[in-house]
């Protein structure tokens, strides 16, 4: 093994991926894998795991997967026991579980007064409160061991202001501001072997927006062709295209990097749109 090789040698760490039945936050656990760590998929949905690991990963025994909602404690407490059990520790943990809400989204032809309390409510809970409380339960393991990294999932609407999508955004902003402070907190009191960090993706397409981004015939939208004329790659992101940075920060490549938002964008984030 080269020096680079082994810089980003995952081989039997065992990588937990909240929301690892979705698009994102599969192909990101396929990509641990396919690096050599253990992966552990945790959804709301024991169906959807199972389909995604016949489906990306024919079934491996490398891979595992449990439902729970990242919301409740309890449910993830007993999910960590049994990982631990299983696997023996946590080395990575990936809070990828999220989205946004149609009752948090303001309508075409409406104003923020139009949006519903409830909906702002939840798109913060799952959003924020669904990154909180995987990090302080699958955290403590990886605490006491004084190793590991959690990478958490902002977005580019926690730093630029998009239209519609306020609880999203609020939500995102409070992401980053948790990663850095709980990067901080990790690395004063249990030293430098436990890293904090997000990456913000530009705009993929998804389950989630893909109403918002794209007509049934497959063209953009309105809202699709705005943010295609404001990224300087002229596309969306490719779920492939999180896999390298999330394999330097869940390494030892990155071994002195904690409290970044990293942003995988296309360049959405730095052009001014002249």
């Amino acid at each position: 093994m080269s020096y680079i090789e082994s810089m980003f040698d995952v081989k039997g760490r065992v990588a937990l991926i909240t929301g690892g039945a979705g698009i994102l936050g599969g192909e990101m656990a396929s990509g641990l894998r396919r690096a050599g760590a253990d992966v552990v998929l945790l959804d709301l949905s024991q169906k959807r795991i199972d389909e995604r690991i016949e489906r990306m990963f024919d079934s491996d025994p490398g891979v595992s997967g449990y439902e729970c909602n990242v919301l409740d404690a309890a449910c993830l407490v007993g999910v960590r026991d049994a990982i631990l059990a299983r696997n023996k520790r946590i080395d990575i943990l990936i809070n990828a579980a999220g989205g946004n809400m149609p009752g948090a989204t303001i309508p075409d032809d409406g104003s923020v007064f139009d949006v519903s309390l409830e909906g702002f409510r939840g798109a913060v809970d799952l959003n924020f409160f669904g990154t909180v409380i995987p990090s302080l339960v699958f955290g403590k393991p990886m605490a006491d061991r004084g190793k590991g990294s959690i990478i958490n999932i902002s977005s580019m609407a926690a730093s630029r202001m998009l239209t519609r999508v306020v609880a999203y955004s609020a939500a995102k902003a409070a992401i980053d501001n948790f990663t850095k402070w709980l990067a901080m907190e990790l690395a004063k009191k249990r030293g430098e072997g436990l890293r904090v960090n997000a990456i913000a993706p530009g705009f993929f397409l998804t389950d989630q927006n893909r109403d918002l981004m794209t007509n049934k015939d497959g063209s953009y939208t309105e809202r699709g062709n705005k943010v295609i004329r404001q990224t300087p790659f002229g596309r969306l992101g490719r779920p492939e295209d999180l896999v390298g940075t999330v394999l330097w920060l869940a390494s030892d490549a990155s071994a002195f990097v904690t409290g970044t938002v990293t942003p995988i964008d296309g360049g959405f984030s730095i052009y001014s749109g002249v």
